[in-house]
């Protein structure tokens, strides 16, 4: 059975989350170049599934591979190779607030479309409010369908992450 789409008001306590959790992390990987709050969670006000979504950028490739028996040593479950662009994402269910923590090299054009978008959003106040309307009726829409959901948003965030690529105003 599918988990429903579950989005909930802007909690101002995940910036909080996002360092407390990064610094955990450093801890844990301080091979990482950086650690970034990614997703509806960074962006102030956005509704968003209570899940912290953090990116970790590794020097090369060739830190993956530990870094991965390093998260998996702290209880994060795998979820695979995701947007076929050498990031790897896994999911720690049993914190408050979830994480969802993805691996990458240095360089990763996934990673540098998340922070584009994410900074435009923030940038952005209305296109902001128009993303927050289309998740919200996206999430009623396909309440039972989280890839669905995913795949709708799809359009907007490529326009917003070509806008902000191109140094729109």
């Amino acid at each position: 059975m599918h988990k429903p789409v579950e989005l909930v008001s802007y909690d101002r306590q995940w910036p909080e989350a996002f360092q407390r959790i990064r610094g955990k992390l450093l801890a844990l990987l301080p091979q990482a170049l950086a650690i970034d709050h990614v997703g509806s969670t960074a962006i102030p006000d956005m509704a968003a599934k209570p899940l912290i979504d953090i990116d970790i950028v590794l020097p090369g490739l060739e830190h993956i591979e530990d870094a991965t028996r390093v998260l998996l040593s702290e209880n994060y479950e795998p979820r695979g190779n995701r947007y076929d662009d050498e990031m790897w994402a896994f999911l720690s269910r049993d914190l408050v607030p979830a994480e969802r923590v993805y691996l990458c090299p240095i360089g990763n054009r996934t990673h540098k479309n998340r922070l584009a978008f994410r900074d435009y959003l923030i940038a952005h106040p209305e296109a902001a409010a128009d993303y927050a309307a289309l998740k919200l009726r996206l999430a009623a829409e396909f309440r039972m369908d989280g890839d669905r959901y995913t795949a709708e948003k799809r359009e907007f965030v490529d326009t917003i992450v070509t806008r902000a690529l191109r140094g729109d105003v």
